[in-house]
This record gives structure tokens, sequence and C-alpha cells, in this order.
């Protein structure tokens, strides 16, 4: 029945970038949330707004500037997040300082006015065949280096003072992790836009936890959850003409709800 959705390019392409970054934001997300993180992606996206716009002052593409600038934010916040016992506050500040520079350089450059609306809140349907490789290209480039650092990341997350002691290298995973949460910030939000990254970045993640017990099957559900939201949203904003970052959101809501009464 939903063989329609193949028929047109536009379809297809919102099918296969959506697949790509709910896979990618599903992974990402449950690291982000058992190690407590999930304020800093909401951060990430923010500042994600203020390099894509910037962007456009140095004659970027959104994408390329948005990217940019996330990685260094990242790089700032893994190597001394764990320095910070007010982290949130600081994080904070950074969250409600980029918004303010990206409503600057939209002052500045007011002909790029006309793409804020994508980049705050996505452009599913507007995806092109290119954008659909270089997600995956980041795709595929983070998951391995999950897979790489996989268990100094698991046991740096549930137990940080017995890693650190074991010799983990706390300041080197939350770096490395913290810039793959923001190219996964940056692929995301082409779908959802960065005012709703948090929600398909988190949501799934966070249901997930509350129905497993074990991580693998906890990161499995995650993917199959992300993948569920974004292809059902998908499909009732093809049936209601509604939004699909409406949709995403409102599922993501519906189905965080449903695994807190059975938790």
């Amino acid at each position: 029945m939903i063989l329609f959705l193949f028929e047109d390019d536009f379809l297809r392409n919102a099918l296969e970038a959506g697949t790509i970054a709910a896979i990618l934001a599903g992974i990402v997300g449950y690291f982000m949330v058992i190690r407590r993180l999930a304020f800093a992606g909401h951060a990430l996206g923010h500042i994600g707004f203020a390099g894509a716009t910037g962007g456009g002052l140095i004659g970027l593409s959104p994408l390329t500037g948005q990217l940019l600038l996330t990685v260094v934010a990242a790089m700032g916040m893994g190597a001394l997040a764990h320095r910070m016992n007010k982290s949130d506050i600081v994080i904070g500040i950074i969250l409600a300082f980029s918004l303010g520079l990206g409503v600057l350089f939209l002052h500045l450059y007011m002909h790029y006015a006309a793409q804020a609306m994508s980049i705050l809140f996505g452009n599913l349907l507007g995806v092109s065949s290119h954008l659909i490789k270089l997600m995956l290209f980041c795709c595929i480039a983070s998951l391995l280096a999950i897979g790489i650092m996989a268990r100094p990341l698991l046991f740096s997350s549930l137990e940080p003072e017995l890693a650190e002691a074991k010799g983990v290298s706390l300041p080197f995973i939350s770096t490395v992790f913290m810039i793959i949460a923001a190219i996964a910030v940056t692929i995301t939000s082409q779908i959802v836009g960065v005012l709703l990254v948090f929600t398909l970045l988190i949501g799934p993640a966070a249901a997930a936890l509350n129905w497993t017990k074990s991580p693998m099957t906890g990161l499995l559900l995650t993917v199959i959850l992300g993948i569920f939201i974004v292809w059902t949203g998908i499909i009732l904003s093809f049936v209601t003409d509604w939004p699909i970052p409406f949709w995403i959101s409102t599922l993501t809501a519906c189905i965080y709800l449903l695994s807190m009464t059975e938790k």
C-alpha cells in the first residue's frame, strides 16, 4: 500500500534521507541519553542555526556552515564538560548566544531570510540526491567511529569513575563522541530543523530505555522507533498535508508517553 511513496522522486528522497537521519540520530541519541547530554544535543541544534546563517555571509552553503560551527562547539563541550560542575548553565548560555548570532546574521544578510524557515523547521521533501549521498557518507563514517570506540564509550557512559580508574581517557572519549553528535545533529536537522532536532535525537532513545534493559536491545529498538516515526510522519503528512515536523514531534511524544505508562 505504501508503494506509492516510491513513485515520486521527492518522496523517495525524503524516505531515504529520513531513514539515514533516524539511524544515526537513534544510535547517537541513545548514548546522549545515558550520558545525560540531552541538553547539549539541544544546544548543538541552536548552534547549528548560527552556523547555517553565518555560512551565507561568507559564501558557504547552510549545511557546510552548520556542520563547521557545530563541530567546533562540540569539541569545546567535549573537552570541557567533564571539568565543569555547572555545565548545563554554560551550555544554556551558549545556546542563547548562538540564537542571537543567528538573528544577527540574518539581519546582516537579508537575502538569506527565505531559507531561514527551512533551517529552523527542516525541508525533508526538498532533499536532493547530492545531499542524501553526503548524509550517507557522514552516517557511515560516524557509525564506524562509534563501532571502534563502542566498549570504552559504553563503559564511560555507565560508570565514568570506574572507567577513568581503568585507564579510559574521559576527555578524549567525550570529545570524539561530541563531534559525532554534532554530525548527527546536523544531519537530523535537515529533516526536522534545528528547533525540533531534539525530538528525533532524544525521543526514540528515551522511549527505548524505558522498554529495554540491555544496551544492544535498546539501540536496536531506538533505530526501529526512529525509522517508524519518520516513515509514518511522511505518510501522514502526505495524507493530511500537514507539516512533517509536526507529525514527527507528535508521534515521538506519543511513543514516549506510552513508554512511561508501561514503565
